[in-house]
């Protein structure tokens, strides 16, 4: 049953009769190789989980140009042929807007002939800051589409002689981004075999009772997955944004369109911003995490039995989390399909009449088990992630269930290489011109001239590792840039060295989502077209600090008591010394000091 949120707030219910009638008059989209059954969303319209006396002043997925919500309609009396739909004529502007880019250069040209050039950062880095300044602004105010700024953003670093052709397009040899161009493949074959369909059926027969229902389901299943799949990146593209996507355009949701608003926006925002706590439950649940620990070992602070210790300082607030961001979404982001009571029943009908599985589904099914068994496995057997996925690619092109054509014509996956490529590029060249670094050591000098308590600092840091990954187009890049640098300004200002090394390594999975280059995953939910540049920028800042006062406030109790049972084992070993009732590393304040010379140097 669909659910329709008008703009009084109130749901309109048609009679399960009524509907059972007429539903053959609705439109419903079918894949191209057959004529495939209804879906189960498309049902009956129902009443939302979460009434509302009028729309929340806080939705602000609903963005100006998606229009209003459509008004009620009357099912006619008797089924009416569909006629197809005239193609939409062009509207908006053609072109730049030109308000948007000159505000976006505006700041990029002031950064760069009017503030002055920080000591330690050369010109050529501060060029390179001020292009990369007016590029991200331009993905906010949204002048151009992201790839066509993107390009234009390379093209001005190539006519400044910012940077030489090879620096600019560096990134594209980067594995993540080819997992993720593979991913969209993978998307693609979901999309052609049907099996994606059958996929969204089978979850609304087993979740389908309500679009929240979906969404806590997806999320769980994430979860689960993870701990055996670190790819977020693969997990995103190869598995759950295909189902989001089915899901979504059976129920007549389509991407880049004002339908996504009925149930694509919502799943995709809800899935995109949970998967910051389902990748900090376990430590194998992303890469990066095994990286954070190793480097705060280089730097004396050892966490013994690692998987049991990160598990037990994320369980609470990522199950907590786990189950609150997706409300906030349903609140944020409504769904205009909200209650489905009769969409199992149906879901079981509709797969009744698919059939068993075709050849290229069985094809498309057994590649997918055949990645994930090799991303499971790769790293025991020498396969990379991007291995793995080129191989299930492979299969596919030769067994036919996918054509090379296919591949050529699907746009989002070339254009997330052009953007995306772009940023890690630019972002990588800011960290070894030194920028990054040198912001960093200001920041450790000015904290070094205050005599303040550990708190505190520890409080001012990690707000400042976060917000300097908005410079970001890569967690692991963030992580090699500053991890270590931050957590020897902690650890020199007495933060316990447990507390000091696990949290900044949680907090390099929250800042995941709050943009639409933040991390892998981030390119393969914005590229689905189910999301708006403006409302990853606002629901992704909304979350980030949501998340950060969450992990805090439940996570620092158990941290500080996982940093006390260490105590011991640290003075044992003259790892550390405490002192006023606060625990240091006897060395930090000369790793701190060889870092900022590494950094001036």
């Amino acid at each position: 049953m669909q659910g329709s949120l008008l703009n009084s707030g109130k749901s309109t219910l048609l009679s399960s009769a009524h509907h059972l009638s007429h539903r053959n008059a609705l439109p419903v989209p079918v894949r191209a190789t057959s004529q495939a059954p209804r879906s189960a969303l498309h049902t009956r319209r129902g009443t939302s989980l979460f009434p509302l006396s009028k729309p929340s002043p806080l939705a602000t997925c609903a963005s100006q140009e998606d229009g209003p919500p459509p008004e009620p309609q009357t099912a006619p009396a008797v089924p009416q042929p569909v006629a197809a739909a005239a193609p939409p004529a062009p509207t908006g502007p053609v072109g730049v807007k030109i308000v948007p880019a000159l505000q976006a250069i505006a700041v990029g040209l002031a950064i760069r002939f009017l503030a002055p050039i920080p000591e330690g950062i050369t010109p050529q880095g501060w060029s390179l800051l001020s292009i990369f300044t007016s590029t991200i602004l331009g993905l906010i105010l949204d002048p151009l589409p992201v790839g066509a700024w993107a390009l234009i953003a390379v093209t001005v670093t190539l006519a400044t002689n910012t940077l030489t052709f090879a620096q600019a397009f560096s990134a594209m040899t980067n594995e993540v981004i080819w997992l993720i161009v593979v991913s969209f493949f993978f998307a693609k074959g979901f999309e052609k075999t049907g099996l994606g369909e059958r996929l969204a059926n089978l979850f609304v027969r087993a979740l389908g009772k309500s679009s929240l229902g979906l969404a806590v389901g997806l999320n769980v299943a994430e979860c689960l997955l993870a701990p055996a799949m670190p790819s977020t990146s693969a997990r995103a593209g190869g598995i759950f944004m295909p189902i989001i996507k089915s899901l979504s355009q059976a129920a007549g949701s389509m991407p880049n369109e004002p339908s996504r608003m009925k149930l694509g926006a919502f799943l995709t925002h809800a899935q995109f911003q949970t998967g910051i706590h389902t990748s900090s439950l376990f430590l194998t649940a992303s890469a990066q995490n095994l990286l954070c620990l190793n480097l705060a070992a280089e730097l004396g602070a050892v966490v013994n039995d690692q998987f049991y210790q990160w598990m037990a300082g994320a369980a609470l607030p990522c199950i907590i989390g786990m189950f609150l961001v997706p409300v906030l979404m349903y609140k944020l982001c409504p769904p205009e399909i909200t209650n489905t009571p009769e969409a199992p029943k149906d879901a079981a009908k509709a797969l009744e009449k698919m059939g068993p599985m075709s050849r290229d589904e069985k094809f498309m099914a057994g590649t997918m088990v055949l990645a994930v068994a090799l991303w499971v496995l790769g790293p025991s057997i020498g396969v990379s992630a991007v291995l793995a996925a080129l191989l299930g690619l492979c299969v596919l092109l030769c067994s036919g269930t996918l054509s090379w054509k296919d591949c050529l014509t699907y746009t989002p996956a070339w254009d997330t290489l052009t953007w995306f490529a772009v940023l890690i590029g630019m972002s990588g060249q800011l960290n070894n011109l030194g920028v990054i670094k040198a912001f960093a050591g200001t920041v450790g000098g000015a904290l070094a001239t205050f005599n303040m308590g550990w708190l505190p600092v520890f409080g001012i840091l990690h707000a400042a590792f976060f917000v300097l990954h908005y410079m970001f187009a890569s967690q692991t890049a963030h992580v090699g840039a500053l991890y270590s640098a931050f957590c020897a300004m902690m650890l020199s200002a007495g933060v316990p060295p447990v507390l000091a090394a696990m949290t900044l390594a949680y907090s390099v999975n929250l800042f995941g989502s709050i943009t639409h280059y933040a991390s892998g995953q981030a390119a393969v939910f914005y590229g689905s077209g189910f999301m708006s540049l403006q409302e990853v920028f606002k629901l992704g800042a909304l979350n980030g600090l949501l998340a950060m006062i969450l992990w805090g406030g439940l996570g620092m109790p158990v941290w500080k008591m996982q940093d006390g049972g260490e105590e011991q084992q640290g003075l044992d070993s003259g790892a550390y010394d405490v002192t006023d009732g606060h625990q240091g590393l006897c060395n930090s304040r000369v790793l701190l000091a060889r870092h900022l010379m590494t950094v001036r140097t």
